[in-house]
């Protein structure tokens, strides 16, 4: 069920994009001639007036066709209500139209959010740092021979791992809770987790050793709370995370000083955060809403409806920030990040994971999905809505449309191009589905 409910949420934002084409051409009284969901074989269809809706064998897309260039075109040439009549704004008000469209339908879903589930607030006051990271900086033969390499990173959680720091050297020997039996170690190796499997000696030894994060050599154990930091204090609100983030990144070598609950003991640490192989400021900490394990965030009803369209709009904004950034990393660094790129396999299998542990949670994934659609639609690649408003805009620039030819050229050409990549991500993320690889093993 969980899959099936992470698939409708793909219908529904490709049957609100293709409806934000749709209408957009038929309140301006331009003929739309197809209305479908899904691409190839036809598995339902009703004609009205003047529109096919259809429903495809393959719902990975959809689209609105207008009948300015079909064969079976009832409308004489110089038709005003063509679409290729009409002029450039009214185009670019249908071509446009499906990117607004999803991004007003991830606006409204945070306000259903927000009305219906409520607001997110962790339980107790404060910031939790459930993890502290370390780089290797020197390992044995075991531990080279599990795959583990100098200048790898390693996230201490206190519990299956801990370390102490030598305070002659700063170094520090990493260890396991448990001994004798393989234990799984995830080490993060240019900006990608790799899990491995180490078998601990007794005592736990790993043959492991570490440099501390700045955090860790400040004193910063796994399991902290930060309540506040420079005398800011952090409440239960969950936007305190991405105000203590936005600290640690903008005082880059100056000492940032924390008020830390450590059990039934407050602690004041300092610590000055250092810049990464990127470039960004940091302190080596994971930071997580303060409450239970497993359960640290309750929701409480909105006080009024100002408050909910107040807060939705500021989690929209920070969704499109953060989806904008994303993709500049991807497209400005793709050797690294490429990757990361998900087809609608690995998307449905996000999804059904978050549909099967908090059904809730499927508003922010249509959320986040529905504006990347957005986004990625906007970008000015051939066979994308971007593409066309390229088009236009050369129109509008040279005074005439460029020639049919070369538009279908660079049309078809990228539609394949776009197909072939779709096709690539469905083969690989169906191959690293885990029941696929359970099944060939």
């Amino acid at each position: 069920m969980s899959v099936l409910a992470a698939i409708a949420v793909l219908a529904v934002l490709i049957l609100v994009h293709e409806a934000g084409h749709f209408m957009a051409a038929r309140l301006q009284g331009i003929h739309a001639n197809r209305f479908s969901l899904g691409f190839g074989p036809i598995l339902w269809k009703y004609q009205g007036s003047e529109t096919e809706y259809a429903i495809r064998a393959f719902p990975l897309g959809g689209f609105v066709g207008f009948p300015d260039d079909e064969p079976e075109n009832v409308y004489p040439p110089d038709d005003p209500n063509l679409l290729r009549n009409r002029p450039i704004l009214d185009r670019a008000i249908v071509i446009s139209a499906g990117v607004i469209a999803n991004l007003i339908f991830a606006y409204l879903v945070l306000v259903v959010q927000l009305g219906a589930v409520g607001i997110p607030e962790a339980k107790q006051p404060g910031i939790l740092v459930p993890q502290i990271v370390a780089q290797v900086s020197q390992v044995n033969a075991t531990a080279e021979a599990a795959g583990i390499n100098p200048g790898d990173l390693i996230w201490v959680d206190g519990q299956k791992f801990e370390f102490s720091i030598n305070e002659k050297n700063s170094q520090s020997e990493l260890l396991a809770t448990t001994s004798g039996q393989p234990t799984k170690l995830v080490v993060t190796r240019n900006n990608e987790p790799i899990e491995l499997s180490v078998t601990p000696q007794t005592g736990g030894y790993m043959g492991i050793q570490l440099s501390p994060s700045v955090a860790a050599a400040a004193g910063i154990k796994p399991g902290d709370v930060i309540l506040a930091a420079n005398g800011q204090n952090f409440g239960r609100s969950l936007k305190e995370e991405a105000v203590l983030r936005e600290l640690i990144r903008s005082s880059s070598g100056k000492s940032i000083q924390f008020t830390i609950q450590r059990g039934d003991r407050k602690l004041s640490l300092s610590a000055s955060p250092q810049p990464g192989p990127d470039g960004e400021s940091r302190i080596g900490i994971s930071l997580a809403p303060n409450g239970p394990k497993g359960n640290p965030v309750v929701y409480r009803r909105p006080q009024n409806v100002f408050e909910i369209f107040s807060l939705a709009a500021e989690d929209f904004q920070r969704i499109v920030i953060l989806t904008a950034q994303g993709f500049w990393q991807l497209i400005s660094n793709f050797k690294e990040t490429a990757h990361q790129v998900a087809g609608p396999v690995k998307i449905v299998q996000i999804g059904a994971s978050i549909a099967q542990s908090d059904i809730t949670k499927l508003f922010q994934f249509a959320a986040l999905i529905s504006i990347n659609l957005a986004i990625i639609n906007i970008l000015p690649l051939p066979a994308l809505d971007g593409g066309q408003l390229a088009f236009l805009l050369i129109e509008g620039i040279r005074g005439k449309p460029l020639p049919t030819k070369i538009q279908d050229g660079v049309m078809q050409t990228g539609l394949m191009l776009l197909l072939g990549l779709g096709i690539f991500l469905i083969v690989r993320d169906t191959a690293n589905l885990e029941g696929v690889q359970k099944f060939f093993r």
